[in-house]
């Protein structure tokens, strides 16, 4: 149970990227920290709500998630092949079920979180274009150390925005797509049966 509550922690901390800061002048490693701070900084100030109003402290994660995750790229992630037979607005309902599920599951790991080590890794080979997707490095240090990757991207506005997750090589989006797709399966292609459906 332990481990489980690290690996869960670790991916709420994973969440905290880029976004907050505008285009490019900073890396993404140097964004991906300003983010890490801004999230744990609305964790410390709202934590005492967890048990006295649940409702209101994941309000306040949401609020700093909203900023610099984009849901619906994750949506579409989730959705992988699907994501072109699906509508607009089934692309946004789903995108608003991660944000709800995601936000809750988060934001209840990180209120365990106690300053454990978080080292951010250097960057690996840049791609030549400059608008490619940049996957960034972390280690969270503690009694058990673990690995992480985030995948970013430049959006239409030039804000990085996080759409995808990697913990010790479990891949988020491919986790889900699996259960996406199975779901599929079950509903005859369904998409707003697969969300009717979405635990």
């Amino acid at each position: 149970m332990k481990s489980l509550k690290k690996i869960a922690l670790a991916w709420g901390v994973a969440l905290v990227l880029p976004g907050l800061v505008h285009g490019q002048a900073l890396s993404a490693v140097e964004t991906a920290e300003i983010g890490v701070e801004a999230l744990l900084q609305s964790v410390a100030e709202s934590k005492h709500l967890f048990l006295s109003d649940r409702d209101q402290y994941f309000s306040a994660i949401e609020q700093v998630l909203s900023t610099f995750v984009d849901f619906n790229a994750v949506a579409r992630v989730v959705m992988s092949r699907y994501a072109d037979s699906a509508s607009v607005a089934q692309t946004q309902r789903f995108a608003d079920i991660l944000k709800t599920t995601l936000t809750r599951f988060y934001g209840a790991a990180l209120v365990s979180y106690n300053g454990e080590g978080l080292m951010f890794l250097p960057a690996g080979n840049p791609n030549a274009d400059p608008r490619a997707d940049t996957v960034v490095g972390m280690e969270l240090r503690g009694d058990t150390s673990l690995s992480l990757q985030y995948q970013m991207f430049l959006d239409e506005n030039d804000e990085w925005k996080l759409k995808n997750i990697s913990l010790a090589g479990i891949n988020l989006g491919r986790q889900y797509f699996t259960q996406f797709s199975a779901l599929m399966s079950q509903h005859g292609n369904d998409v707003d049966s697969v969300l009717d459906n979405w635990k």
